[in-house]
């Protein structure tokens, strides 16, 4: 769009007149969403085609309500002069014209217009004269950033424009909350978030380099261009619940209600894994023999192998034979349907096979009987008279047998038989109805039947994995959705309560009818009043009455095991096992996500070092590899410090580049190991004070993250701990994905030694921090970090020297 600037007044002043016009336009669309679902929430539409046309509108205008409220901080944030003297504008979101034609007011940061905007240097402006970065607080200009991109202009080499905003961006404090980037999006991470691969994208990159801000405005991205998705939604899995509630403004910032955020563990409904169990149990569950051992789990109860099986009916008792047995196991297997739902094909056949068997015994008694009386009616004396009336009725010597038993009596047999309490309780025994619980409870609880069913498990991995029923570990939730695709769904509960439901908001709508039909007559019989239950009956009124605006999708998502995301956006990729691995791609068939991560960050036993050996058995070809080579968040300081470390565990792995120096070098003390905690204490202390504001997080191993928290007065800790306190201590794991204005790292020879993958959990510990990085160790300090961090109080070579 064309704007013609003010003459007058600085920069910022100049942008505030059109920043205050699209403001007032944010104001006039946001009051006519909200009139609009007003309007829906209003409709009490009598058909259930009206009622889901009005929840559909009560769901649009709310989701466009959301991205308008969200849209008040950062409303617009750049401005492209371009090379025919046109002007545009662009924001979080896009404003049109009120007239609905012509140039919008706003252009959104996702749409192609605005790509300039992210990837235009002075090499290549494309069409872009200026640039301009415009800082706002609230809905007030403050500050306006010009970059020249011209023909005459050098170079910048490394592809990095608008320093000044973003250099601004990363020195800023941290808040305890990841704020979103589309104001300083780099060439390179915009080439992520638009990219059109169809499939599954993985971004490697190492730490600072953006990728989970990258995942998650991909996320935003492809909603904005692929509309459908927001019909299925889009899942993004975070590593643990810390992470999670650190990036929960982003996407919600960005205007998008449609995601789902979940840990892997958050991901079987009903479920809480908060139980805690070894490394190596989680390890074991992982692996993807796992989905071998469930399988036969599953297969080992229906219809086991026996002598024959006694059934009791009534006052009698059935015999069952193997052949039977084994013929309607078949059956129902050759269907290929899941456990729960092959069960009624099993049990169908023996009932069918019993209820024939009854009518063949009744038949044969029959028979029997009507021979025993002819016998005797042979042997009798009888008048000769009677005998010859009785041949002139039919002669019964000659008459065919007629069975007595017959197909409607058969059918009454089979109601019958599965009625019976006692024959239900043996077809129980034989195919039971099986949740995902009861199967895994009774497999880990057993050691023998783990042994039969865990060959290709050693003696000591099966008993790793034997415990007592009663809650769930992280490592169990994909155990338990491979259990639930074996099992399948067993449903009667839930159209029970569905019914009952029902039942409840019909009879309530009926005492309505009642009670106006009550009030309307006033108690003249001879009146002829025109009631509400003239009109409708009470299922009617109840379903017109039904409360507008239903579940999001992403609430549906969330509470629906077998839902299909359109999406899916894996955080920290690199941490999931094998049966993890399984779990997701049932969540996404199209195999549409995006995948970021670092391998030489993997902490999890279960986790992987190659995304080639995690992607090809599932994907073979069909997935690109992406990557994030600059470090915009870990100082050049710190990233020196932890070179030695990334050369032992990736060696042909280049460390991302970092944009910035601190200007401070990283420490490290060694300790007395038992006065570690008050040590720490005064030390936490005092980087605290030199953040004036900032965020200080203590990183130490899982095992000592409690026992130092309570050194630490006023540190926020535990399993949830609150991001935004000025200090923070966390397990290594807690701390993944996370950043820091300060870190220290306490007891690194713990975090060392803590896991197999000790190495790693060290090199997340030290790249947290955006500004500086202490390490307190408790005697000599690891080999590792002896000659990488100078100790304090003795003198240390210049950054330039340690790079080289």
């Amino acid at each position: 769009m064309t704007v013609r600037e003010p003459r007058a007044g600085s920069p910022a002043e100049q942008e505030q007149a059109y920043v205050a016009v699209l403001y007032q336009r944010l104001d006039v669309l946001r009051a006519e969403a909200a009139d609009r679902r007003a309007e829906a929430a209003r409709d009490r539409g009598g058909t259930a085609q009206a009622r889901a046309e009005r929840d559909a509108a009560f769901a649009r205008y709310s989701a466009r309500l959301a991205r308008l409220e969200a849209a008040e901080n950062g409303l617009c944030f750049g401005r492209m002069d371009l090379a025919g003297g046109s002007r545009l504008y662009v924001g979080r979101i896009g404003l049109p014209a009120p007239d609905g034609e012509g140039d919008p007011l706003l252009v959104d940061w996702r749409a192609p217009a605005a790509r300039p905007f992210y990837v235009a240097t002075a090499a290549a402006p494309q069409g872009v004269r200026r640039r301009r970065h415009i800082v706002t607080r609230g809905r007030r200009v403050v500050r306006v950033d010009d970059e020249i991109l011209d023909s005459a202009a050098a170079p910048s080499g490394d592809g990095l424009a608008g320093e000044a905003v973003l250099l601004a961006a990363l020195t800023a404090g941290r808040t305890g909350r990841m704020r979103d980037i589309v104001a300083t999006l780099r060439a390179e991470q915009d080439a992520i978030i638009r990219s059109d691969h169809q499939g599954v994208l993985v971004v490697q990159g190492g730490p600072g380099t953006g990728k989970t801000v990258v995942a998650l405005h991909r996320a935003a991205y492809l909603l904005y261009t692929r509309p459908r998705l927001a019909a299925r939604g889009v899942l993004v899995v975070g590593p643990n619940s810390t992470f999670l509630t650190y990036i929960g403004q982003v996407l919600p910032g960005l205007g998008e209600t449609g995601v789902v955020s979940a840990t892997v563990a958050d991901l079987f409904p009903g479920v809480v894994a908060d139980r805690v169990e070894p490394a190596a149990a989680a390890e074991i569950k992982g692996r993807a023999v796992m989905a071998e051992v469930l399988a036969a789990a599953v297969r080992a109860r229906q219809a086991p192998p026996g002598q024959g099986v006694s059934i009791a009916f009534g006052t009698e008792v059935l015999r069952l034979d193997d052949d039977a047995r084994e013929r309607a196991a078949a059956l129902a297997r050759a269907s290929s349907l899941p456990h729960n739902r092959a069960r009624a094909l099993f049990a169908d056949a023996i009932i069918g096979h019993l209820a024939h068997r009854l009518a063949e015994e009744t038949n044969r008694l029959a028979d029997r009987l009507e021979a025993e009386v002819a016998d005797i009616l042979a042997e009798a004396d009888i008048d000769r008279a009677v005998r010859e009336d009785l041949a002139e009725l039919g002669g019964a010597g000659q008459r065919e047998p007629e069975e007595i038993v017959g197909a409607e009596d058969v059918r009454e047999l089979r109601r019958s038989l599965a009625a019976d309490p006692g024959v239900r309780a043996a077809l129980d025994a034989l195919w039971p109805v099986l949740t995902p619980q009861r199967l895994l409870d009774e497999l880990f609880a057993d050691p023998d039947r783990l042994a039969g069913l865990a060959p290709g498990l050693s003696a000591a991995e099966r008993a790793a994995l034997v415990r007592r029923p009663g809650g769930w570990t992280a490592a169990d939730v994909p155990l338990l959705d491979e259990a639930a695709e074996l099992l399948g769904a067993d449903d009667r509960a839930a159209g029970v309560r569905a019914a009952r439901e029902r039942a409840r908001r019909v009879a309530y709508a009926q005492e309505v009818l009642d009670i106006d039909a009550g009030a309307r007559t006033g108690g003249d019989e001879t009146a002829e009043v025109l009631t509400a239950a003239d009109l409708l009956d009470a299922g009617s009124l109840a379903d017109r009455h039904e409360e507008a605006g239903g579940a999001t999708v992403a609430e549906r998502a969330a509470a629906d095991r077998t839902w299909a995301f359109g999406h899916v956006i894996v955080d920290e990729a690199q941490e999931l096992s094998e049966m993890a691995w399984r779990l997701l791609m049932r969540r996404c068939p199209g195999r549409s996500m995006t995948l970021v991560g670092d391998v030489a960050q993997t902490s999890d036993p279960a986790g992987t070092a190659s995304w080639d050996r995690v992607l090809r058995p599932r994907l073979g070809d069909r997935w690109r590899l992406a990557r994030l080579s600059v470090n915009y968040r870990t100082p050049a300081e710190i990233m020196d410090a932890t070179a030695g470390l990334l050369a032992e565990l990736r060696p042909e792995q280049a460390p991302p580049r970092p944009v910035r120096e601190a200007g401070v070098r990283p420490w490290r003390l060694s300790v007395p190991a038992r006065e570690l905690p008050a040590l720490l204490a005064r030390y936490a202390a005092a980087e605290a004070a030199l953040l004036e504001g900032g965020r200080l997080a203590v990183i130490t191993s899982d095992g000592r993250a409690a026992e130092l928290a309570a050194a630490v007065p006023g540190a926020a800790a535990g399993p949830h701990p609150d991001l935004t306190a000025p200090v923070v201590v966390l397990g290594v794991t807690q701390a993944k994905g996370l950043e820091f204005d300060s870190v220290l790292v306490a007891d690194p020879a713990g975090i060392l030694a803590a896991s197999p993958r000790g190495r790693g959990d060290l090199y997340v510990a030290m790249t947290r921090a955006t500004q500086r990085l202490g390490i307190l160790h408790p005697g000599p300090a690891p080999a590792v970090l002896a000659h990488a961090v100078p100790e304090l109080g003795r003198p240390a070579a210049s950054a330039a020297d340690s790079r080289t």
